[in-house]
This record gives structure tokens, C-alpha cells and sequence, in this order.
């Protein structure tokens, strides 16, 4: 009987990056969408309550392979100075449910999150778009940085947070990986002047009122996924063209659409799929803000783990 643990290929997260880089991960979702994966076919996800945090349960299925990511939000774990998703992702062969690969399910995270808002950016954002807010300091908001450098020319960059100490640490990892760029310390006022904004905090409630939003603006929202959070108000949401990875999943995890709809600002079916932006079924708007509002789903870690793997003739 074959060593199955013997046969796996383990992919840390040094050797994650040296395959798969920020623009390989963009690419990796933007060709999954546009070659028809409609994420509303998804599997579902499994959220566990546990001591000290949650469980998240991940699977995927497609393009021959399938992916199942354990991972974990530890709210505590920032403060002793690890990140607050961890996690592993397992790879298994489509035809033989062999599983193939381990990855650094933390690693990955990292790099497929930010992977998709770049990704939706790209599509949405005026080709000269380039003066970014990012409110949060942790982690994804400067892989945020990164990711959408990778999609356009960035000239300022503003980072937002409550602790300035973070912030000028945020602000120098943010500048080392996009040295092009002005990077610097912010507020909220800086809102006024930006593009492009992102939010990655675990903020509960709206983190600035709507009318701060310039009609040109894209907005990405990546902080929660728990239907009683928001970073965004509901008003922004009401007068923007809103893109979520899936109805169902906007529906049932996505604070800042299932707020918006509660306060009667947005209507479910006003929704705009990624599948339906990727595929050119709906064209983004020109004459209100573009805003993403992503919850995290199996298919993501799956579209970048593939990349890392390689193919059968590749792992042979």
C-alpha cells in the first residue's frame, strides 16, 4: 500500500511565493471566473463556534482538482502578534480523490484574498485610478497595497487605523512593496480624495458616512464575514453598483448587503455577481461607485492552490 503521506508535496509559505506570485494569484481567479466557474455553484462552507474564535470548513471542486481549507479566526491572536486566520489547505487529485498537496493554509489566505478584490478592481476601477485609502493596518491591508499595484499605478496611498504605532508599521511594509507609490499615515478625510479604498478591519459598525464616497470610486469591503457586521454604511451601498462573489453567500454572511437591504437602501436583486461582471454579462457603472463586498468562499484557495501545485504532467 503506497505512503500516502509520503507522496504529498508540502507547500510552506516560502514556497507558496516563489510560486505563485500577487499577478499569478490575480490571474488565477480572473481566469477561473471568466472561463464560467459560476460561484453560486460553490460548495458550502461549514462555520463552527468554538472556544476562542471560529472553525471554517472550505471544500472546492473544479478544473480536475478538489481543495478542502481548515482554517481558523482566532479575534485574539493579533495581539500576540500572530494573524488572526490560520489555517491548512489540502489538495486532492479530481479523478482519484488522492489528496496531492499541502499548502500553508495561512499563506494562502494571505495571497487569494487580496487576489480576488485586485482582481474585481481591475474590471471596475477607471483605468487611471491611483490614489488609495486603506483603512486597517493588519496584514491584508497591506497585501491590499500590494494586490492592487499589481492592477494599477498607484501615486498616494493612505493608511487608516486606531493605533498609530501599527499604522507607521503598516505604512512601511506597504511602502517597501510598492516604492513607486507616496505612502503615508491617514484619516478619514483623506476619503475625500481617493479612487480606490479598501477596508480590512473587524470593525462592527460603519467606519465613515457615505456622502465622504466620490462618484468615481471603487470600494472594496473584506473585513467580516458575519451578517451582523459592517465596515460599510448602508447609504453608500444604496447609491453605489454593489458586486458580491454569490447571492447566496452576500445573503447569508455579508453585513454590509444584508444592512443595506434590511434598511430598505438596496434590493437582493440589484446585486451584481462576480460571474456576471467577469463574463460581460453586466458592464460596471460609470455614474456611481463601484463596491465590493467579498465574504471569503472554497473556490478562491482552490484557484491559487492549483497554481502552486501545477499540473499532472507538471507534479510527475
Amino acid at each position: 500500500m503506497p505512503d500516502v503521506i509520503a507522496e504529498l508535496a508540502l507547500i510552506d509559505a516560502e514556497t507558496l511565493a516563489a510560486r505563485v506570485s500577487m499577478a499569478d494569484a490575480i490571474r488565477a481567479v480572473g481566469e477561473v471566473l471568466r472561463g464560467g466557474f459560476d460561484p453560486e455553484d460553490d460548495l458550502p462552507r461549514t462555520i463552527l463556534d468554538v472556544p476562542q474564535g471560529q472553525l471554517l470548513l472550505m471544500p472546492a471542486a473544479f478544473g480536475g482538482m478538489v481543495g478542502q481549507k481548515l482554517a481558523s479566526v482566532a479575534p485574539g491572536n493579533p495581539a500576540q502578534g500572530r494573524e488572526r486566520i490560520q489555517g491548512v489547505y489540502i489538495v486532492l487529485d479530481g479523478a482519484t480523490l488522492a489528496p496531492i498537496a499541502i499548502l500553508d493554509g495561512t499563506a494562502l489566505t494571505s495571497l487569494r484574498t487580496p487576489a480576488v478584490s485586485a482582481a474585481a478592481v481591475d474590471v471596475l476601477a477607471a483605468p487611471e485610478a491611483g490614489d488609495l485609502v486603506v483603512l486597517g493596518t493588519g496584514p491584508q491591508a497591506v497585501r491590499h497595497v500590494q494586490a492592487l499595484s499589481a492592477v494599477r499605478s498607484l501615486r498616494t496611498v493612505r493608511m487608516v487605523g486606531r493605533d498609530r504605532g501599527r499604522g507607521a508599521t503598516a505604512v512601511a511594509e506597504a511602502q517597501a512593496l510598492v516604492p513607486e507609490a507616496s505612502v503615508a499615515v491617514g484619516s478619514v478625510a483623506d476619503l475625500a480624495a481617493a479612487d480606490l479604498i479598501v477596508c480590512a478591519t473587524t470593525a462592527t459598525d460603519p467606519l465613515f458616512p457615505a456622502h465622504v464616497v466620490r462618484p468615481d470610486a471603487t470600494v472594496v469591503a473584506i473585513g467580516s464575514h458575519e451578517p451582523a457586521k459592517a465596515e460599510l454604511p448602508a447609504a453608500l451601498l444604496g447609491r453605489g453598483q454593489v458586486v458580491v462573489e454569490s447571492r447566496r453567500v452576500a445573503a447569508a454572511e455579508a453585513g454590509d448587503v444584508i444592512r443595506a437591504v434590511d434598511a430598505g437602501a438596496l434590493r437582493p436583486e440589484g446585486l451584481v455577481t462576480m460571474h456576471e461582471l467577469f463574463t460581460g454579462a453586466v458592464s460596471p457603472a460609470r455614474d456611481r461607485p463601484r463596491i465590493v463586498k467579498t465574504c471569503g468562499m472554497g473556490w478562491q484557495d482552490l484557484a491559487v492552490a492549483a497554481r502552486a501545485v501545477g499540473t499532472g504532467e507538471e507534479r510527475s
